[in-house]
């Protein structure tokens, strides 16, 4: 995991993939259902998706789930500390926003 990630800021896949499984689903899954939200702007690859899956368990920030039944695939969901980077990264990005639209963006 990137330097960023260990001062608060997440990268932009650790937002994604955290914004994915605030619903219970498996790798494949994420990987479809970020592009989905991003109209394909961005795709993660395996080795970045399940590289920030194991730093995010390790963080608890993500569980994983017990397989059901016959199943093979694992599936994750967000914890509640999970949660809260999620929003303490959502109040971030609001500040860059606001204090890029304050200095030399337009207001919409």
């Amino acid at each position: 995991m990137p330097e960023s990630f260990d001062r608060g800021a997440l990268t932009e896949a650790v937002f994604y993939i955290l914004l994915s499984l605030h619903e219970p689903m498996h790798g494949y899954a994420v990987m479809q259902n970020v592009e989905r939200l991003t109209a394909g702007r961005v795709a993660l690859g395996p080795g970045t998706l399940y590289g920030a899956i194991t730093a995010l368990v390790e963080k608890g920030w993500i569980s994983a789930l017990s397989p059901g039944l016959g199943s093979r695939k694992k599936e994750y969901a967000v914890t509640e500390a999970g949660r809260e980077a999620f929003q303490n990264e959502l109040c971030r990005l609001r500040g860059l926003l606001r204090d890029g639209e304050n200095v030399g963006g337009e207001r919409k």
